[in-house]
């Protein structure tokens, strides 16, 4: 009987602690909601979020909304129902307020924090309760500094990259997401700072490939590989039209545009390569940099960003004002936002 009382209590205490773990279900006190776990950034984000939590024994709950906005305020209302003491959101729709003010409205009747990030909220939504906040990145920055590292690159190399020789540099833009901020700037920003550079080199201006396209992008990026690899079927050198650049606002279109470019016998680790510029500096971004497949990406800081977050978080939970002790953050002025800085990454 005493062993099997011993055996019943200990079940009982692996599952009590089980369930005050990350992830527990019942006494989880931050409540984490994700767009999508498919994006390789967000991923990074997570994995140093979740270490962060577990470093300051914070119990946690994670959620993949799954690019689905109606699937995310769903689930938001379900973990303030079980009693979350924080909510942290990486916002699916970012095209309007909407979202982001039906989540703040069920934050602040619960009169619990929420703390937006990565894909930013509006200086009103924050502004409309006390208790909310926002950590991500100035959405200009990453295209100023892609920009640059884009034109400093090509002005050093420019007879290596201008594969045709004609003085042009024709490139390959993939924007991403519509309607997104960061996508919106360093589409932007990306091309008009290389131009400044190349022509401050004295060099010409990047041209796009493809005059037919008035936008100058291409939108979904699920599709990169498809679209680079339908693009040098008609683009290449035979042709003498070839596509000399690429730039991608995220490393995931990279990853997808360097298979493209390995099928058509570039971008090997050897031979001839097309320089690749992303952003985020993801994990595989850099294992194509040290492999030679890609050139450059753009550093959006995942651990800085959970440093932040879980700060703000903590602040949640023991009850303080959500921005106490923050001043050793960027803050923006007169609204609870923190960025994080970006930086070039071009190899170890």
């Amino acid at each position: 009987m005493k062993r099997k009382a011993l055996f019943t209590a200990a079940v009982v205490l692996s599952l009590t602690l089980f369930t005050a773990c990350a992830g527990g279900k019942k006494s989880a006190d931050v409540h984490v909601f994700y767009y999508t776990y498919s994006d390789t950034y967000i991923t990074s984000v997570r994995s140093a979020l979740n270490k962060a939590f577990s470093e300051k024994n914070i119990s946690y709950q994670d959620y993949d909304s799954n690019s689905n906005q109606t699937t995310q305020t769903e689930q938001v209302q379900t973990a303030i129902t079980k009693g979350a003491k924080v909510i942290v959101v990486n916002i699916v729709n970012t095209g309007s307020n909407d979202a982001a003010n039906g989540i703040v409205s069920l934050a602040k009747n619960a009169g619990i924090p929420v703390i937006f990030f990565n894909r930013e909220v509006s200086d009103d939504v924050v502004k409309s309760y006390e208790k909310c906040a926002f950590v991500g990145t100035d959405a200009a920055e990453a295209g100023h500094l892609q920009g640059e590292m884009i034109g400093e690159y090509i002005a050093e190399n420019f007879d290596k990259v201008d594969l045709n020789g004609d003085g042009e540099i024709s490139y390959i833009l993939f924007k991403g997401e519509e309607g997104n901020n960061e996508a919106i700037y360093r589409t932007q920003y990306s091309v008009e700072d290389a131009n400044r550079v190349l022509e401050e080199s004295g060099k010409g201006k990047l041209k796009f490939y493809d005059p037919s396209n008035a936008n100058k992008y291409l939108v979904d990026q699920q599709a990169a590989n498809e679209y680079m690899t339908t693009a040098l079927t008609a683009y290449n050198e035979s042709n003498k039209n070839m596509i000399e650049a690429v730039i991608c606002n995220n490393d995931g279109m990279a990853e997808g545009a360097i298979s493209a470019l390995n099928g058509a016998g570039y971008n090997t680790g050897s031979g001839k390569m097309i320089p690749v510029f992303g952003v985020d500096a993801t994990d595989a971004a850099r294992q194509y940099i040290a492999d030679e497949k890609m050139t450059g990406t753009i550093k959006q800081d995942a651990d800085g960003m959970a440093a932040a977050l879980s700060h703000l978080a903590s602040n949640g939970i023991e009850g303080k004002s959500i921005m106490s002790n923050t001043e050793n953050y960027h803050v923006d002025s007169g609204v609870a936002k923190i960025r994080i800085s970006y930086s070039k990454y071009l190899g170890e």
